[in-house]
């Protein structure tokens, strides 16, 4: 048996051993097929070549693949987001993301170190009670999770008024531009 390069396998293309036949053809079978070359479907004679020799032993020339055009038109491709990056358009859609993101981000972090600095340094405080068995701690601490809600919610609303419709016109363009630039109908 041959591999899918049409070299036999083993030493000096031996039969293959017993424990190798895995077909379950005997030795005489596996020495007549010896001469006959295996067509491997994924074997791609492109990629030969690869320190691979000529029957004469020169190298064999490398074949110009369709891979160097599709390089060419991904860094194309990849000018175009460059492009869109530095577009005014892109900066502002960024602005008012950090405009809001920040604050947020600030503020909320803000508010949880100081409910864990106060949870630990001052438990007289934490354990007043608000409303029966309530506490301030209590109170705090579902005031955390009402205030994650509170920043999702704004976070969607901010970016639906401010930043999705410019953001879809940024995408549609940048799309077109990548399109034509990978040689695509525009």
């Amino acid at each position: 048996m041959q591999s899918s390069n049409a070299r036999p396998r083993g030493s000096e293309g031996d039969a293959e051993s017993p424990a190798e036949n895995h077909d379950g053809l005997d030795a005489a079978r596996a020495e007549a097929s010896a001469g006959v070359r295996y067509d491997d479907p994924w074997y791609d004679e492109l990629a030969s070549g690869w320190g691979e020799t000529s029957g004469d032993g020169t190298p064999v020339a490398q074949v110009a693949t369709a891979r160097a055009e599709r390089e060419d038109r991904a860094a194309a491709a990849a000018d175009v987001y460059l492009e869109v990056q530095r577009s005014a358009a892109f900066q502002e859609v960024r602005s008012r993301y950090r405009r809001f993101v920040v604050p947020a981000g600030i503020g909320f972090f803000t508010w949880y170190v100081a409910y864990v600095v106060t949870a630990t340094s001052a438990p007289g405080l934490m354990a007043r009670p608000v409303a029966g068995a309530v506490n301030v701690a209590m109170v705090a601490g579902l005031g955390q999770f009402l205030t994650t809600f509170l920043l999702t919610w704004a976070y969607a609303r901010h970016a639906r008024l401010r930043r999705d419709r410019a953001a879809l016109e940024l995408r549609w363009d940048t799309q077109e531009l990548t399109r034509t630039a990978r040689g695509g109908a525009s």
